[in-house]
């Protein structure tokens, strides 16, 4: 098994780091440099920047607090959050961010995907999918891809989504469940299985993380290739390096930051 990836995730919403559950309810929960300096401090493997207002505003990623974080954190760093076309990928690029994460857009133009990937590289592309459980006799899929930060219902098989942005071209999937987001309760594992086996590219785990168990159960049942958590983090619950020892305990082979 390749080392587990520990990665925490940043929420922006007008310049400050905010957390919620199941993606509404935002309360403020730190300073979005301040964030990005422990965390590189502590080991984090990457560090997730996701601009969440951005797609519901209908503008682009705000570029200001994007140069901030990245001039403020020594890991490879992720961005999402209002990408809509090649130029703003580059453009996200040029400031120094090593990959791209994209959600509604890569539903809305799939072939945004497949072009993105070709320009700049598979590894560098990730698929956000947000995602949430149907009842059975609902009419909808079980597991149903969600869009614009989880608030439009889109019909759509979550599972055979995944398998379709692999097919054109993306690297990893950053995999977040509307219904477990916040709750710390643990990750949606019954999700977060179903797309990792249906693909060979990275599933990252995302909604959910309460305690360092979750963490493992998201590895080892889930069969997720890295875990990204935000509550536990930002709020001193668990500590990047706790994290990593506890999987480390439990035969997990993490990485060396």
């Amino acid at each position: 098994m390749e080392a587990v990836r520990i990665i925490p995730c940043l929420d922006i919403k007008d310049g400050r780091v905010v957390k919620g559950i199941r993606f509404v309810d935002l309360k403020d929960a730190r300073d979005p440099i301040e964030a990005a300096i422990t965390y590189s401090q502590q080991g984090a493997d990457e560090l997730a920047f996701l601009d969440i207002a951005a797609t519901i505003e209908e503008r682009g990623t705000r570029l200001e607090w994007v140069k901030q974080v990245r001039a403020a954190t020594t890991i490879p760093f992720t961005v999402g959050g209002g990408i809509r076309s090649l130029a703003d990928i580059e453009e996200l690029f040029g400031l120094g961010v090593d990959k791209v994460s994209i959600n509604t857009a890569a539903f809305k133009n799939p072939d945004l995907v497949k072009q993105a990937s070709h320009e700049f590289g598979t590894g560098r592309i990730v698929a956000a999918i947000d995602g949430k459980k149907n009842p059975p006799g609902s009419g909808q899929p079980r597991l149903e891809l969600v869009i614009k930060g989880g608030m439009e219902v889109t019909g759509r098989d979550l599972v055979s989504w995944a398998r379709e942005v692999e097919k054109l071209g993306a690297g990893e999937i950053l995999l977040t469940s509307r219904d477990t987001d916040g709750t710390k309760a643990g990750y949606d594992i019954e999700m977060t299985r179903a797309v990792a086996e249906a693909v060979d590219i990275p599933v990252i785990a995302s909604g959910g993380a309460g305690r360092l168990e979750h963490l493992y159960e998201a590895v080892v049942v889930g069969m997720a290739r890295a875990v990204l958590a935000a509550s536990i983090f930002h709020f001193g619950e668990i500590s990047i390096p706790e994290a990593k020892l506890y999987l480390a305990g439990r035969g997990i082979p993490v990485g060396n930051r």
